[in-house]
């Protein structure tokens, strides 16, 4: 029998969406089903929803995550993280081949080193990793299957928190982990909010705990009667998913949220400020749009703008308002 395949999921949501294409690939040189993913428990939730995958491994503390990938008697690991430590809990799990870019001077912990290329997209980062180690490059968009009793679970949440089964929703995902220069002010998704309830469309903020001071912000300044439905901080990554998919689209910044409703074939208005979208802009079967301003200095990359944060702030609230209703 032929000893299973670990891959270790980057520790970023919207990299671990974008690294699927790879995932697969790797998946479809081993037709005998025996691949199963390594991943911090803040990407874990979403793996199931991952077609062609067995199982889990949670990652913790080093010793932990040595243990757990020992049990796995796994005979080859694809390395989809950039990180020195990684390399070392492969190799310290004892899985014989091990596979990754040749960065942060790992390569003496690699059986197979690959230098990274530069100026892609993620999508291409990672697939070029699996199609140097001689596998075919397939599909370079990202999968995300949500199963039909979690859909149900996502539909029942929305009519709970008042939705009537018949306005168009679209989601709004206000927040951006990576840091303030990525958010969209939050006037300018309150009055776009504001010009869809005028056409019967209802929004759904969407988030994680740590976007709640941008939610609370968001509604203070709407002032059409039909309000959100408020899911920010609420539902998990599966929950999060199983709400998507009801969605007529998705206005959100650069961010994870982005690249899972991508991954889902949900339709998505994605305001671009500090980063590049040449490497991160959102892959997936729905209709994707980016929409950014042209300014001099994007992108820099920066978590906080040490100017004028023109690159958003030139961003109108009519390009998303007219870029949503053309998806509608």
């Amino acid at each position: 029998m032929t000893a299973p395949a670990v891959v270790f999921a980057p520790n970023w949501l919207g990299d671990a969406v974008m690294a699927l294409p790879a995932v697969a690939d790797f998946c479809r040189a081993h037709p005998d089903g025996t691949v199963d993913i390594a991943a911090r428990a803040s990407i874990a939730p979403i793996v199931p929803l991952i077609p062609g995958i067995r199982r889990t491994v949670v990652l913790a503390d080093r010793a932990a995550s040595i243990a757990a990938l020992r049990a796995g008697a796994y005979g080859e690991a694809l390395l989809l993280t950039n990180s020195f430590n990684t390399a070392r809990i492969a190799r310290s799990a004892g899985i014989p081949q091990r596979y990754g870019y040749r960065n942060e001077g790992r390569g003496v912990l690699l059986t197979r080193a690959v230098v990274p290329p530069s100026r892609v997209h993620q999508v291409e980062y990672y697939q070029q990793l699996t199609n140097a180690l001689g596998i075919e490059r397939g599909d370079a968009i990202p999968h995300l299957t949500v199963p039909n009793d979690l859909r149900t679970h996502g539909e029942t949440l929305l009519v709970e928190h008042g939705w009537n089964r018949t306005a168009p929703l679209v989601a709004v995902a206000p927040g951006a982990a990576f840091g303030r220069a990525k958010q969209w002010p939050m006037a300018r998704y309150a009055a776009t909010i504001d010009a869809l309830a005028r056409d019967g469309v209802r929004a759904v903020l969407v988030g994680a705990r740590t976007d709640a001071a941008a939610s609370r912000e968001v509604q203070r300044l709407i002032t059409a009667p039909l309000k959100p439905i408020d899911l920010v901080g609420t539902t998990d990554l599966p929950m999060l998913t199983a709400v998507l998919v009801q969605t007529r689209a998705l206005v959100t910044n650069d961010s994870g949220a982005m690249h899972v409703a991508a991954a889902l074939g949900v339709n998505v208005t994605a305001v671009f400020g500090p980063t590049n979208e040449r490497e991160t802009r959102p892959r997936g079967s729905g209709r994707l749009s980016v929409v950014h301003a042209e300014t001099w200095c994007r992108p820099c990359m920066l978590r906080e703008c040490p100017l004028t944060h023109r690159c958003m702030t030139k961003v109108a609230v009519q390009m998303v308002v007219d870029d949503v209703r053309a998806k509608l």
